[in-house]
């Protein structure tokens, strides 16, 4: 990279503020784009695009959230800039965004592979980031195959990840496998919190890496109260996609006999696995706080994050509904990107 194509950190936070506040206004453009990219993946409710680019223009392109994020690390104006490959997911819409501001935020070069699932919004954001200011161009390439890096983050299933492991094991790496979120209850939860943790179940469908898929209940919860919260979620079943899972493993479960409990548009079933099908919703009881604190610690590796109430668990905890929404210093599966970029 030419020194004239080359951004001072304090211009591309500059940049990154302008987008949120574009991001904050009207785009008929990016209107357009939404129903685009809902066309090509029924996953993508114009809703759910709109929440996850509120949610980026709001977390993540706020002046004083990005300077008190980046206050943290000495990011050196004179910075060789490295080729980083990005392996993107997409489950939800512009999962991957965080892991293209990093790479910007550290003055790297991201060579991008977009999700099929997912192909419309960040290389429309990436153009917006252009016209403010075309020096960015330099920093961002979408590529159909990752090759010429120097590093790489990719983001897949615990299946992809062996073949990440093996294809990108000789250079620097983030690998992401499967991460569900869990919530543990004590049963003396209002309405409004398991209201609130009905949001962190349906929101993008459940599809999220940071949705609530399985709860920790104690002996002899009364499930009365939450199945009656999570049916005022029922609309949701007007997706036909969650409708045909929800039709398809509730038929699976009676014809297998499962033990189960179901309303118009949720599954509970009682399993050890945190990873439920869509549509549905692991528990399982315990005995004593303390016998979950130490299942948490054991299954650190698959947890992104817990939800619980404030003070019942010494792990660290999220408020229920703030299961989806992080913060641009709360890493992916723990990792520090940032420190992973500026080590480079």
């Amino acid at each position: 990279m030419a020194k004239d194509q080359q951004m001072k950190l304090s211009e591309r936070i500059a940049v990154l503020i302008k987008l949120g506040e574009h991001l904050r206004g009207e785009d008929e453009y990016l209107r357009a784009i939404m129903h685009r990219a809902h066309f090509h993946n029924k996953w993508f409710a114009i809703e759910n695009q709109e929440l996850a680019i509120n949610a980026i223009a709001e977390k993540f392109l706020d002046a004083q959230k990005l300077k008190q994020w980046l206050d943290t690390y000495h990011i050196d104006d004179n910075i060789q800039p490295q080729r980083i490959g990005l392996v993107l997911a997409g489950n939800i819409p512009l999962v991957g965004f965080h892991d293209v501001l990093c790479v910007f935020a550290a003055g790297h070069r991201a060579k991008i592979k977009l999700s099929d699932k997912d192909q419309y919004l960040l290389p429309y954001l990436l153009q917006l980031l252009e016209k403010l200011d075309a020096r960015t161009k330099y920093y961002f390439e979408i590529v159909q195959f990752l090759k010429n890096y120097d590093a790489v983050i990719a983001t897949g299933s615990n299946n992809s990840a062996r073949y990440f492991e093996a294809y990108f094991g000789k250079v620097p790496n983030i690998i992401r496998k499967n991460r569900n979120a869990i919530a543990v209850l004590t049963g003396d939860e209002t309405q409004k919190e398991l209201e609130a943790l009905g949001t962190d179940i349906f929101q993008y469908y459940g599809l999220g890496c940071r949705n609530v898929s399985k709860i920790y209940i104690p002996q002899g919860y009364d499930f009365q109260s939450l199945m009656e919260v999570l049916h005022e979620f029922r609309k949701i079943v007007l997706n036909d996609k969650y409708k045909n899972n929800f039709d398809y493993n509730y038929s699976l479960y009676i014809l297998n006999r499962i033990p189960h409990l179901a309303n118009s548009c949720i599954i509970l079933t009682e399993e050890s696995s945190l990873q439920s099908r869509i549509a549905g919703l692991h528990y399982e009881f315990y005995d004593n706080l303390e016998s979950v604190e130490k299942e948490i610690q054991a299954r650190e590796a698959e947890i992104q994050c817990v939800v619980a109430k404030d003070n019942i668990l010494t792990t660290k905890t999220l408020p229920f509904g703030k299961a989806q929404e992080p913060e641009l210093w709360d890493y992916a599966d723990g990792v520090d990107t940032m420190q992973f970029l500026l080590s480079l």
